[in-house]
């Protein structure tokens, strides 16, 4: 089912192979800017132009004439030096609008061509608790594995949590002295914790408790029983932990594959790269160096240093015989491509580790796996008011468990307030719109509705941001029921559900739909930009692109409320527009759950 620009694009693309030989590559249509100047644009004519030294003007008044559009926008514009502007027909928007909202799909087409993605996201340590700063892998990565299964591809969700290394010598040799089973049940990453900062302290000091330490690592990497045991018991209380927060995101993984799941590969892996020459020895260590075939610019295993470039390798074993990160993640490469079957993985990590993965792709090209797709999906970091990583006021990083009561805490309060405020308007004014939305809830549903709104609110300020860039964390701001935000979003989506449950109806009734009032135009051509903006946020790793159309929907939707009734106009017109509110609502229901967002029938 193509979307109109979809269609625009194609009726472009067969006047422009008429006119043009060799015409210009596939036209690209694009909305306006501005919608006073129409709905779509194609800047065909001046690529065309620029390619033959032709005159632009000319060329897009021929194309206007040889564009067949008659059942779908009027007669093109020529602006500028020589855009087209397209201006979607009513009759043309109500039709697609009916047929979209019939679909169960509305109007989104699964892939042509699907793939295997596996998404690999969150990848907290073990034996420490989650905090702040994994919020956004392991939403972002929620989002895309959503949007990527919702489009028709095999999606393997993968946790790579970090649960080897050396942390556990001084974790275990902490334990060993002085851990408590009980707290350690009660409360796994606190005692945990506790205990690897005290080691830690103390082997800055002594350096026999450092080594004390690694003795205690060689003996879990040997499969020494009692460490093995402990360490088992540590993984297994700290992925217990751990769900309860992904249950209360609504995350979930197809797999829960650490580190040291691949630990018996990794000697593999490296013997693999010496043999191919694709590794080699160097002051004891194993590296993966620059082979020359690219420029020293784009070579990620050369940096630049004053003008000249050096040696920048990635190492794969170091020399006391240990293995590190990139060595598992090889290994993880390898896995993927031979027992998935991955066509592509995308790897949700934040913006530090780009130099990382530049070598760990390059790494993995050169071994054999260069049909496997290797994206990194990078993000920036979540600031405090000062404009720096958001820490506590002691300067921890702030736990993310503590992030999540805070904002279901500050739902409650917003929502109690509301309510408090709506009971108010009842009885001073005797609100008819007030009475029907009113709520009595219990302790139980007012629990609810705050974690929806208040993860919500946290999930959404998150993914509506460019995720390259840096944003300022605001209590304010995202709990706001104006502006771009979840809440703002959510209520359109409420008070659509109060218009139906006015009517006594569940769903519109199937009708003729028609578009006449400006709010109802408006509404129409949103609603059927919602495969284009789905398929964006896809293409790109954004999922910003899909919140932005969400909070112009339920903008253009409020408007729509305000001028155009629904329950009170004429029969044939009250069905029309019941049918906008009913495919408003399920789009926006959609779009939230591809975001991980849940919503809710009253607030």
């Amino acid at each position: 089912m193509n979307t109109p620009r979809q269609e625009l694009e194609a009726r472009v693309a067969d006047a422009v192979h008429k006119l043009f030989s060799p015409g210009p590559p596939a036209p690209y249509v694009r909305p306006c800017l501005d919608s006073r100047h129409g709905d779509f644009q194609t800047n065909a004519a001046l690529v065309y132009a620029k390619q033959t030294k032709a005159d632009p003007g000319d060329l897009a008044r021929k194309l206007a004439e040889a564009i067949d559009l008659k059942d779908v926008a009027e007669k093109p514009e020529i602006a500028g030096p020589g855009f087209l502007n397209f201006r979607l027909k009513p009759d043309y928007l109500a039709q697609e609008v009916a047929r979209r909202w019939s679909d169960d799909r509305l109007g989104v087409s699964t892939v042509t061509l699907p793939e295997t993605i596996v998404v690999d996201y969150s990848g907290p340590n073990i034996a420490k608790e989650m905090h702040v700063g994994h919020l956004r892998s392991t939403i972002l990565g929620d989002a895309l594995a959503r949007i990527y299964c919702f489009l028709g591809h095999k999606v393997i969700a993968d946790n790579h949590l970090g649960d080897w290394g050396t942390s556990f010598g001084m974790i275990l040799l902490g334990y060993k002295r002085e851990g408590n089973p009980e707290k350690l049940r009660l409360d796994p990453f606190g005692h945990l914790e506790t205990i690897y900062r005290k080691i830690q302290e103390e082997a800055k000091a002594d350096e026999s408790v450092r080594e004390a330490a690694k003795r205690e690592l060689v003996l879990l990497q040997a499969g020494d029983a009692k460490n093995r045991e402990l360490w088992e018991q540590f993984r297994k209380t700290s992925l217990d932990a751990l769900d309860v927060i992904y249950q209360r995101l609504g995350v979930q993984f197809d797999y829960t594959l650490g580190e040291s799941f691949y630990n018996n590969m990794l000697a593999d892996v490296v013997a693999d790269l010496l043999k191919r020459f694709i590794a080699r020895e160097s002051e004891g260590a194993v590296g993966i160096f620059s082979d020359g075939k690219l420029a020293p610019k784009d070579d990620p295993f050369l940096v630049s240093d004053g003008g000249a470039y050096r040696d920048n390798p990635l190492l794969v074993r170091k020399s006391d015989g240990g293995y590190n990160y990139a060595t598992t993640d090889l290994a993880t490469i390898r896995y993927r491509h031979e027992h998935f079957h991955a066509q592509r993985v995308i790897y949700v990590v934040d913006g530090r580790q780009q130099m990382h993965f530049r070598q760990l792709f390059e790494a993995s090209r050169r071994w054999g796996y260069g049909d496997m797709k290797l994206e990194h999906v990078w993000f920036g970091t979540i600031l405090g008011p000062d404009k720096k990583p958001m820490k506590t006021k002691e300067g921890d990083n702030i736990k993310l468990k503590a992030l999540l009561a805070e904002a279901e805490e500050r739902a409650g309060k917003i929502i109690a307030e509301k309510m408090s405020a709506l009971q108010i308007r009842m009885e001073e004014r005797a609100d008819e719109d007030a009475a029907e939305r009113r709520l009595d809830l219990s302790e139980h549903q007012r629990v609810a509705l705050a974690r929806v709104v208040g993860l919500g609110a946290l999930k959404y300020a998150d993914l509506a941001q460019n995720r390259n860039l840096d944003y300022v964390f605001s209590w304010e701001k995202l709990l706001a029921f104006d502006g771009n935000t979840a809440p703002y979003v959510q209520n359109a989506y409420v008070r659509i559900r109060a218009i139906f449950r006015k009517a006594g109806l569940d769903r519109a009734p199937k009708a003729p739909v028609n578009l006449v009032e400006p709010a109802e135009l408006a509404l129409g051509r949103k609603l059927l930009d919602f495969a284009d903006s789905v398929f964006l946020a896809a293409e790109e790793y954004r999922p910003h692109y899909l919140c932005l159309y969400l909070f112009e929907l339920a903008t253009l939707f409020h408007k729509f409320y305000e001028s155009c009734p629904v329950l009170s106009a004429p029969d044939n017109v009250r069905d029309s527009r019941l049918v906008l509110c009913d495919f408003t609502a399920r789009t926006l229901h959609q779009g939230l759950n591809l975001l991980g967002i849940d919503v809710v029938e009253q607030m």
